[in-house]
């Protein structure tokens, strides 16, 4: 299966082998991932980091969120950060290594001021980094994200963070086809979107191949892919955390249903007995570094040391 998805083959739902990736030896099934990673990306790590630029207080019930106003946890909230800090956090990480930088906002959507603001703050970046650019704003419009792209942003974070059917069990207050919508509007703008997920939060194995499928059907460029750190006051308070070789598992499977992509390690890094090493040589080809929004990640620097460690390389 291995080289015929080399050979351009992709594998459709109702192909047995998607099945026996579930049972098959986890060895077996990283080696095949990672041909497939080398093959279709080379030797190449794809890293960015991500700033907090508004926190809290948002309006959605999405039960695995510290940032929900109806959960509560210990969570910062403050109002979006000023141009000077995210200018030069972004630099910092540009300097450190990081090929993208992107800002994330709280709420469903990101209007009126902060949204002129944000706007502003991009474009500040385009003239003065060299960092590529990326958002992370929400349910936004055809109009926002046009003039989104207009600033000099290149790539649009909007994860569909599990599968159609049980998305509802995570969220009520937006819907799976809000969240499609407002993907196909960033693609037609003209960004390439980064869109996953969470595993870990009560969904079968049959619901994270469903995701993977949509996502294969979307034509997604970059998949997150994030074990649930279940943070205290949340919906998910007290799931217990994913094992390694279930995450292994799924970076592997999705590498498969989605062979061209970047498969991007998040949130759950820490659950991996070697920090992602395993992943990173098996199916993920990107991840994201530095300090993470609610869960605490891996510094830039510790990533590049073990990047040229892997002999792999991020430019």
């Amino acid at each position: 299966m291995t080289q015929s998805i080399i050979d351009g083959y992709r594998l459709k739902k109702d192909d047995a082998f998607v099945q026996d990736m579930l049972t098959m030896p986890l060895a077996a099934l990283q080696e095949g991932a990672g041909a497939l990673q080398r093959h279709f990306c080379g030797n190449h790590v794809d890293f960015c980091t991500i700033i907090n630029a508004r926190s809290g207080r948002c309006g959605e019930n999405c039960k695995y969120c510290a940032q929900a106003a109806c959960h509560h946890t210990s969570c910062e909230e403050y109002d979006f950060l000023d141009e000077k800090t995210i200018m030069e956090t972004a630099k910092m990480d540009q300097d450190a290594g990081a090929n993208r930088f992107a800002m994330v906002t709280s709420g469903r959507a990101l209007t009126g001021k902060d949204f002129d603001k944000a706007l502003s703050i991009y474009k500040a970046m385009k003239k003065d980094l060299t960092i590529d650019l990326c958002a992370s704003h929400g349910i936004l419009s055809e109009d926002q994200l046009r003039r989104l792209f207009a600033s000099g942003v290149t790539s649009y974070h909007h994860n569909i963070e599990t599968s159609r059917r049980f998305f509802p069990h995570i969220c009520t207050s937006h819907t799976f086809d809000d969240r499609i919508r407002t993907i196909k509007a960033a693609q037609r703008a003209g960004f390439c979107v980064c869109s996953g997920g969470i595993i870990g939060m009560g969904e079968t194995w049959q619901d994270r191949i469903d995701m993977a499928f949509t996502l294969q059907e979307l034509g997604i460029e970059s998949i997150p892919i994030n074990a649930l750190m279940a943070i205290p006051g949340t919906g998910m308070e007290g799931r217990p955390s994913l094992p390694a070789e279930d995450i292994l598992r799924t970076i592997a499977l999705f590498r498969f249903i989605n062979p061209t992509a970047n498969i991007r390690l998040a949130a759950g890094r820490k659950l991996l007995p070697d920090n992602g090493e395993s992943a990173l040589l098996h199916g993920a080809s990107a991840s994201i570094t530095g300090n993470m929004l609610t869960t605490s990640g891996t510094t830039i620097k510790e990533d590049m040391e073990m990047i040229a460690r892997l002999g792999l390389v991020n430019h």
